[in-house]
């Protein structure tokens, strides 16, 4: 079973949501590994310093930043870390907007939202107010330390969340060579255009994912079939993963809430503070109890010796 990327809470307001995010893609891309033809044996990539020649084992590599050619400033994992957000348990929603207002260059790879237990209720109030005001959520998640721009929206019974771009990642089309001003510039006449239009209504029809498949891919995987009839196979193991169950909820009062948030217009306030005391506190007992065990095994001995 498929493994949650992240585990956290969807939050918009003052409601708190516990969700996993599940990928909504399956990679179909066939790899290929290099190998020796001299024995067929893969070809190992090695981490070589660039001067000596030698093998850098992991634990001496650092990250550094080129700022010029050949010139570098290292990074710490503490300066990386100094610069990731202090959030990495919540999806907060920063604003809602109309659904076709985001233009489909921003969106880049999709996420399934999972519910937790005792979490459907919140999860379906979410989706259908979306579904009926037709908006959708812009919100931040930070996986590991990367915080990403992404966006929450429904579909049919499910609520997707999409990796979006910053705009900074997005090159201006204006940049490029394209065609502007009227048709009449580049010739083009009534009849032209209106037999365009007349084929373009001809070629229409119902969008059925299912009609489009990889050709390419399939080709490829009846080559790698023969070749493996003619040549044998190479066994594969694969690791079987189950996914963890988010924590379950207690009974919310929603209507209390939503009240609230529109009254304050602004986010949950986070609980660093009472998490950061919770397991200070949850430490304290762990090492008294630590301890108790030596005692006695320390005892025992004793016993043995003066035996």
């Amino acid at each position: 079973m498929a493994r949650p990327v992240w585990s956290g809470t969807l939050s918009f307001g003052l409601l708190n949501i516990p969700v996993s995010l599940m990928s909504g893609e399956r990679r179909t891309d066939i790899s290929f590994r290099m190998l020796d033809a001299r024995n067929n044996a893969p070809i190992k990539y090695e981490r070589i310093n660039a001067e000596t020649g030698e093998e850098v084992p992991w634990k001496e590599i650092v990250k550094a930043f080129e700022y010029d050619k050949g010139s570098y400033v290292v990074l710490e994992p503490e300066d990386i870390k100094s610069a990731a957000p202090e959030s990495h348990d919540a999806i907060e929603v920063e604003g809602f907007i109309d659904a076709d207002a985001i233009g489909p260059q921003y969106f880049e790879k999709p996420y399934v939202l999972v519910p937790a237990k005792k979490a459907e209720k919140g999860y379906v109030l979410l989706r259908e107010a979306l579904q009926k005001t037709g908006k959708i959520g812009v919100a931040r998640v930070v996986i590991r330390t990367r915080e990403s721009l992404c966006a929450v929206m429904p579909q049919g019974h499910a609520l997707l969340l999409m990796m979006m771009r910053y705009p900074q990642e997005l090159v201006d089309v204006n940049e490029y060579n394209i065609p502007e001003g009227d048709r009449a510039d580049y010739r083009i006449t009534p009849k032209e255009l209106e037999f365009s239009e007349q084929l373009i209504e001809t070629m229409s029809t119902k969008w059925k994912p299912g009609d489009y498949q990889d050709e390419f891919r399939e080709r490829l995987q009846k080559v790698i079939k023969e070749r493996m009839e003619a040549h044998g196979v190479v066994k594969r193991h694969e690791e079987e993963h189950e996914a963890g169950e988010g924590a379950a909820t207690n009974v919310v009062d929603f209507m209390s809430l939503l009240q609230q948030s529109i009254e304050r217009n602004k986010r949950t306030p986070a609980k660093k503070k009472a998490t950061e005391a919770s397991s200070k506190a949850a430490k304290k007992p762990a090492r008294k109890a630590a301890k108790a065990p030596a005692k006695k095994s320390a005892a025992k001995t004793a016993r043995r010796k003066s035996a």
